[in-house]
């Protein structure tokens, strides 16, 4: 409908259009998207529809993602005091300790997938969770990109048949720009935590010594 309006907006304007020099009107295109998304507006939309099929297992989908993950790196499970001791893919598949944790970091991608339509959202919730793993003891910022491989493989194993070649592309953009923006949102707090410390270290006055007190004569 909207390229019919297009044609007859065009054909009844005619040569006025041409030498008024006005824009033709392009209502066929997809609507621009933000250019810090480094996906076009096909993918997005690709993307936001078969994200749906994830949000309907997102349990399922989060469990197989972080036995691939302990699978892969035996020894992230020590920084998780709650389910450090489940070695076995059976204990861990059943554990509900590590479900509740799956369930948290997928509703976190769920939040940012769907959030990007509007990627200022979508920065400022990603960098505080990035931010927030700096209280995490021991944690390290290339920790990061150690969920990006069993992330996929999670999601393969969810969409099966519908994981295509061209969607399995678009999830890899789009879980390196979540973990790309992460890690941003981590180091900024590192930033943020030297400059605090120094502010506050120049804006404190010096401590003044108490008057000594007067001796007797």
């Amino acid at each position: 409908m909207g390229c019919e309006l297009t044609k007859l907006a065009s054909s009844s304007n005619g040569s006025n259009s041409k030498s008024n020099n006005m824009p033709s009107l392009d209502a066929c295109g997809p609507p621009p998207v933000d250019s810090r998304l480094p996906l076009t507006a096909k993918q997005k939309y690709t993307m936001v529809a078969s994200w749906k099929g994830i949000s309907r297992a997102m349990e399922t989908t989060g469990i197989t993602m972080f036995i691939k993950l302990f699978e892969e790196h035996a020894d992230l499970l020590n920084m998780f005091t709650k389910f450090k001791e489940l070695k076995t893919k059976e204990e861990q598949a059943t554990s509900e300790e590590l479900q509740e944790h799956a369930n948290k970091v997928m509703n976190t991608l769920d939040e940012g997938i769907r959030g990007l339509d509007d990627l200022d959202t979508f920065f400022e919730f990603i960098h505080q969770v990035g931010a927030s793993h700096r209280r995490i003891p021991g944690f390290k910022q290339e920790y990061f990109w150690r969920i990006e491989e069993p992330f996929l493989s999670a999601v393969s194993t969810t969409l099966g048949d519908r994981y295509t070649q061209n969607v399995e592309g678009i999830y890899k953009l789009t879980i390196k720009f979540i973990i790309e923006t992460l890690v941003a949102g981590y180091e900024a707090s590192a930033n943020n935590n030297v400059d605090n410390t120094t502010t506050t270290s120049s804006s404190t006055p010096a401590t003044k010594l108490p008057d000594e007190p007067n001796r007797a004569s």
